[in-house]
């Protein structure tokens, strides 16, 4: 019997089943090798979207934790370009404790002494703002210390810009050695200094930034003052060879609708005055003063900062409270986000905005508007004093007449402006 042939042009079968067991193994080799390279990346996909899963396998959990924790971290660094202090809420904090109270700090006026003056309710001093888009570092005396080394600040303006100032130095005082602080009051001109650091922390009065014949002795009845819109020069020569400037003014153009401005010598009086709007004033007064930040100050040298608009609390209505008698009595922050009350101009703050984007010299914004405007309860009500007096039994009883919806207790709010303004430091 012949041996079998196989037919010319086929493989035999067994040469057949082993070209297809070896494609079967390049398939199974290469499928192993693209599921692992799967593998790899999964955990890129999960650390880009960390954020948006919370659940994770057991083998992965060391390395999201990790990242949760760096994500977090990230958030403490505050940065004013990415985070804005304007959009947030209050938090209450029963476990926060100011730094100083109104007994502890020499420096406070009486006026921002609630506690002192018979406060009895204390939550309004344990609320804290929280920006929705970054953690605002603590106020560390320590730090704000060793920024200001060497360098003098200054804050200007209104007695509200008075009320930052004070809340400032007792944010500060009581980690410097008796022997090493001293404060001069002036009419005009304040000095806190701190050897130790040879740095000082001024306030000088100027309610308008410009000039006035209110400025000192203040004139009460707003029709008789009068405005010389187109001058800081009086002023302007404390505030050269300043490291720190920080402005504001408001409240006192919004004492009417209408300014006495006056171009020339206070000499000529009412003859040499003109009625304005109180916004066309407040705007001719605030280029006045822009003019002189850019002629004047060398950014390399001094930074300048304005504090936004500090909101008045007289309308209860404005919040729904309609038995409140303007902020007397109120507890809480308001809840509603976006609040807005007439207490706030936003004509007016358009205009120092425009005013500032034009200028050649950086100012940064203080911007405390927003967050103030919710906490209608930490005014100083009828807790305060009136003509250097504190206001008397029967005073207290008529919160309709008495009641300062303008200025705040220290501590509290102006804290927090403080608070952010070290930021930006």
């Amino acid at each position: 019997m012949g041996t079998a042939k196989t037919p010319r042009g086929r493989l035999p079968l067994s040469i057949v089943a082993i070209i297809i067991f070896i494609f079967f193994m390049i398939a199974l080799l290469y499928t192993e090798r693209f599921s692992s390279s799967i593998l790899k990346f999964k955990p890129c996909s999960r650390r880009a979207s960390v954020a948006k899963s919370t659940k994770s396998a057991r083998d992965d959990r060391t390395t999201e934790d990790d990242l949760k924790i760096a994500e977090v971290d990230d958030r403490f660094e505050f940065d004013p370009n990415e985070c804005s202090v304007a959009h947030g809420k209050w938090v209450f904090n029963s476990s926060f404790k100011p730094l100083y109270s109104d007994r502890t700090c020499p420096y406070l006026d009486r006026q921002f002494a609630c506690v002192k003056n018979g406060r009895r309710d204390s939550d309004y001093r344990h609320w804290e703002w929280q920006p929705d888009d970054c953690i605002l570092p603590r106020f560390s005396p320590t730090i704000a210390l060793e920024k200001l080394r060497g360098k003098r600040l200054m804050f200007v303006g209104d007695s509200l810009q008075r009320n930052q100032w004070e809340s400032f130095v007792c944010l500060v005082e009581f980690v410097i050695p008796e022997d090493h602080k001293s404060m001069k009051r002036g009419r005009s001109h304040s000095v806190f200094a701190v050897k130790e650091y040879n740095a000082t922390i001024e306030f000088y009065w100027a309610p308008f930034l410009v000039e006035s014949n209110s400025d000192n002795p203040i004139i009460g009845d707003p029709k008789k003052r009068i405005l010389k819109v187109d001058s800081v020069s009086k002023h302007a020569k404390y505030w050269v060879g300043v490291d720190i400037l920080a402005f504001n003014t408001y409240v006192w153009w919004m004492s009417s609708t209408k300014i006495n401005a006056l171009w020339g010598s206070f000499a000529n009086g009412e003859e040499g005055s003109e009625e304005l709007d109180a916004t066309v004033a407040y705007q001719i007064g605030l280029k006045t003063w822009a003019n002189w930040i850019d002629s004047t100050i060398q950014p390399n040298k001094t930074r300048v900062f304005f504090t936004t608009m500090s909101p008045t609390h007289a309308r209860s209505e404005d919040w729904n409270h309609k038995d409140g008698i303007r902020c007397f009595n109120e507890t809480k922050p308001v809840s509603k986000r976006g609040h807005w009350g007439t207490g706030s101009n936003k004509q007016m703050m358009s205009v120092v905005a425009g005013v500032v984007e034009k200028m050649r010299v950086p100012v940064t914004f203080i911007n405390i508007t927003q967050l103030s405007e919710y906490r209608k309860d930490g005014h100083a009500s009828v807790y305060n004093e009136l003509e250097g007096k504190l206001l008397t039994d029967e005073q207290r009883a008529d919160p309709e007449h008495y009641a300062d919806c303008i200025h705040w207790c220290l501590p509290g709010v102006p804290d927090t402006w403080n608070q952010i303004f070290l930021a930006h430091l």
